[in-house]
């Protein structure tokens, strides 16, 4: 056979390129023409195709319009190629990825999938696709092209998924690596969200309501509307590049996720044996070889690519991720990314309990409780739907013994062998991330009825005490006074400290030198209710006491509260009460500096990690870290260079929603729409956020009418919005 030369195979090459890219961009055009984005004056894209997977186009068209880079980012991060944009700092973080997310696997995963979820798959990188080639002058970091698996790499919209509870200073001592990420410091504020529902009985309308209030870092979300002649219609926060709405609602009903104290992993301390070159480890009365295989971690420097080999190790368990006590520690958690992501898109279209039901019955949403509510009136609490069902006698919050065959998991705990709520006889039920068993109230679930295992968290927050006190005494809720109640200003731990605070200085003798020094702050403090306000001097002294008096001291928990007060001395509380105030006075020139000059939002840079300047304009922010009872969160501290607190995790996106013949809706997002700091939409909404007002959802066609700013095809050239935005000043 004669080879053509050079030249010709060169071109009949580039003629197959061409060819196949003309087919794809052909494809691409026809599905921008059955889809139409309307955005409305918030920026805030409605998403309307033909089909699901037109709409799942748009919807992530639109996502790459606001903010590609967040959307790029996140898949860089969920395929464990941080370290070839971000250097050799980010290789354990890649390799902790890749011990869990192979690519060969989740194209066999996608092979096998049904057709219409490959179908969704499909649009979702033809949506991308299509952004980067109507869109020449945006450069990926490294993503030139998205590919339908992908998708299935990041299946689940949590904030912190599974595979983060494998520690990276721990992975990287026992895979022998000396590139630990720095990861940046953090406040106390604790990850989480509010979650409440409303039964008919106690709202003005006869009506179910539900507030969704997730507690993420900023801008971790984008608020979108996705609708298709296929019967989607579901409004909320997707997080960047995935193509369901993970926290929301549509005409029917609504559903919220908060972080669950379930244990739902597992760590097992496995016996190595060592034979000869050979290593196994004890399972039952045999040794089984330990699996082996080679990750290649590339990584960036200045002088291009280079790559880290790692020789990783598999149990039946799964990856060996650390050692301790001698023992080498492998893990097991859940990996059905294709039910995953089967569960977060079906139940966008779910249209009463029945049907959501059936959506959690796939077991995927792990180590998240769900708040739900719907237009039939119903309620209800989902608690951690993936729990392994695992011997109740052996202690899950450490690692157990991997040689012992009866601490492997024996299937799943069924929603009914979990705890659950459905319509409780008062009328409420909620979730801040603390236990279930203050779920709703006098009819929450009992511990005594479940595994230990089923909850393992923190206890009872600070959060869950001041949700309960909103709740049991509420009646004729309307979305109003549902949003009132869910910027509720009571701060629960500062009752619990203060008293004994006001004890000590009462007790100290009156010759006493600190106790001279804070005289005007106490009788500030003692006559304090309890409430942040932007405006609140003692709001500030309290937080400042506080933070002085417990660092470093344990979870902030009710429990923790309680330590604080009852077993630090009347000397150590007042010693941190004269150092709060000379902190105050040194840094804002008095002690007597009101709490809203100190904490405020500013949204300046699109950047993932935010820049902050007290220089630069901001927004005084009244409610305050979670940690301290705030239904509201906005966790908050210094920067270097700044004295004032910026907030940066925390209320994200609010929603409060009610259901019936129609659905009502009030919402707000953290800043704005648009990661574009030159898009008026980047930070229009930075002052109902910060003052907790949340404006009209336009959730019908007839309700966007008189509020469309741009309606369009992708692909089309547009004019862009002039709307003069609200600055953070």
């Amino acid at each position: 056979m004669r080879i053509p030369p050079v030249s010709t195979l060169t071109l009949v090459f580039a003629t197959f390129c061409a060819s196949t890219a003309f087919g794809q961009v052909t494809r691409w055009k026809q599905e921008a023409r059955d889809v139409t984005i309307t955005r409305d004056d918030w920026g805030i894209p409605h998403i309307h195709g033909k089909t699901d997977a037109d709409a799942v186009f748009g919807l992530l068209y639109a996502q790459a319009e606001d903010d590609f880079n967040r959307v790029e980012m996140n898949y860089i991060n969920a395929m464990g190629r941080l370290a070839e944009v971000e250097g050799e700092g980010a290789v354990i973080r890649d390799l902790r990825m890749k011990l869990f997310i192979d690519p060969d696997s989740m194209k066999a995963k996608y092979a096998a999938s049904p057709a219409w979820l490959k179908q969704l798959m499909d649009a979702y990188a033809d949506g991308l696709n299509y952004y980067l080639y109507t869109h020449p002058r945006t450069v990926p970091r490294l993503i030139k092209h998205f590919e339908p698996w992908m998708a299935l790499t990041f299946s689940e919209g949590s904030i912190g998924g599974d595979i983060e509870h494998v520690s990276l200073r721990q992975l990287a001592a026992f895979y022998g690596s000396d590139s630990v990420p720095r990861l940046p410091s953090v406040s106390l504020e604790p990850t989480g969200s509010n979650g409440i529902a409303i039964g008919p009985s106690l709202t003005a309308s006869h009506h179910a309501m539900l507030l969704i209030n997730p507690h993420t870092s900023f801008y971790f979300r984008a608020e979108v509307q996705a609708t298709s002649d296929e019967g989607l219609n579901a409004y909320g926060a997707v997080t960047w590049g995935q193509f369901f709405v993970y926290q929301g609602f549509n005409s029917r009903v609504g559903w919220m996720h908060t972080s669950s104290g379930v244990n739902d992993i597992s760590d097992y301390a496995e016996t190595i044996v060592k034979n000869g070159r050979s290593l196994g480890y004890r399972y039952g009365g045999q040794v089984r070889p330990l699996v082996t295989s080679t990750i290649v971690v590339p990584y960036k420097t200045a002088n291009g690519m280079s790559a880290r080999r790692f020789t990783v190790y598999r149990t039946i368990h799964g990856p060996i991720v650390m050692a301790a006590d001698g023992k080498w520690v492998s893990v097991r958690l859940m990996q059905e990314p294709v039910k995953a992501l089967t569960q977060s898109y079906s139940r966008t279209k779910a249209t009463n309990y029945k049907t959501f039901r059936e959506t959690m019955e796939l077991h995927t949403n792990s180590s998240n409780n769900t708040i739900f509510a719907d237009a039939d009136g119903d309620i209800a609490y989902f608690h951690g739907n993936f729990i392994p069902k695992r011997d109740d006698r052996f202690d899950w919050t450490k690692p157990v013994d991997g040689s012992d065959p009866a601490t492997d998991w024996k299937g799943l705990l069924s929603i009914d062998e979990t705890p659950l709520l459905l319509n409780p006889a008062d009328g409420w039920l909620y979730n801040s991330n603390n236990w279930p068993w203050s779920a709703a109230g006098p009819n929450s679930p009992k511990r005594e009825d479940f595994p230990r295992y089923v909850e393992t968290g923190t206890g009872e927050t600070a959060r869950g005490l001041h949700a309960i006190r909103v709740l049991e005494h509420a009646r004729n809720f309307t979305l109003d006074s549902l949003m009132t109640e869910a910027y509720d200003s009571y701060l629960p731990a500062f009752q619990i400290m203060i008293p004994s605070l006001i004890k000590a200085w009462d007790d100290a003798p009156a010759g006493d030198e600190t106790k001279t020094k804070v005289a005007e702050q106490i009788a500030l403090l003692r006559t304090w209710d309890y409430r942040w306000s932007e405006t609140s001097v003692p709001t500030a002294l309290a937080i400042f006491w506080a933070e002085q008096l417990g660092r470093g001291s344990g979870e902030p928990n009710v429990d923790y509260f309680r330590r604080l007060a009852d077993e630090t001395s009347g000397a150590e509380k007042l010693r941190a009460l004269a150092a709060a105030s000379d902190y105050l006075a040194g840094a804002f020139g008095s002690w007597k500096t009101p709490w809203g000059q100190i904490n405020r939002f500013q949204r300046l840079t699109p950047q993932i990690v935010q820049q902050y300047d007290d220089t630069k304009p901001s927004l005084p922010v009244g409610f305050t870290a979670s940690q301290w009872g705030s239904l509201a969160a906005f966790g908050a501290r210094e920067y270097p260079g700044t004295k004032k607190r910026y907030g940066s995790i925390g209320n994200s996106f609010v929603a409060v929603v009610e259901f019936g013949d129609s659905v009502r809706a009030m919402a707000v997002t953290a800043g704005g729409e648009s990661g574009d700091p030159a898009s008026p939409h980047f930070d229009d909404q930075a002052q109902r956020y910060s003052t907790g007002s949340l404006r009209d959802v336009y959730f019908y066609p007839n309700q966007l009418k008189g509020h469309i700013e741009r309606e369009y095809h992708p692909g089309e050239l547009s004019a862009e919005p002039t709307r003069t935005r609200e600055s953070t000043r």
